[in-house]
């Protein structure tokens, strides 16, 4: 029953990082944002060092950064990994 509950809120917590790593991206389509403003260096300093894992992985290509693409698959894979161990758990704990 631990693990299913672990598993299940690191589930959510990736969700929650997934929704964050939205919104840094739709954020830099807009060219004139400061990012040492206060809400905007929060969500860069959140996201960038995980994006700047995948950027050693395959540079930025003529301009276009394709980082963000591979972090949304990675986050989005072992989220879905996280749920399914936890439903297993938890379905194998009521049995």
């Amino acid at each position: 029953m631990a693990l299913a509950f672990i598993a299940k809120v690191l589930s959510q917590f990736l969700t929650f990082y997934l929704i964050l790593l939205f919104i840094r991206v739709l954020l830099s389509w807009f060219p004139n944002i400061n990012w040492y403003n206060p809400p905007f260096s929060f969500i860069s300093q959140v996201t960038d060092p995980y994006l700047n894992l995948f950027r050693s992985i395959i540079p930025p290509l003529g301009g276009i950064d394709f980082s963000p693409m591979l972090g949304f698959f990675a986050l989005s894979i072992a989220s879905q990994l996280l749920g399914s161990v936890a439903n297993a758990s938890l379905v194998s704990y009521l049995n």
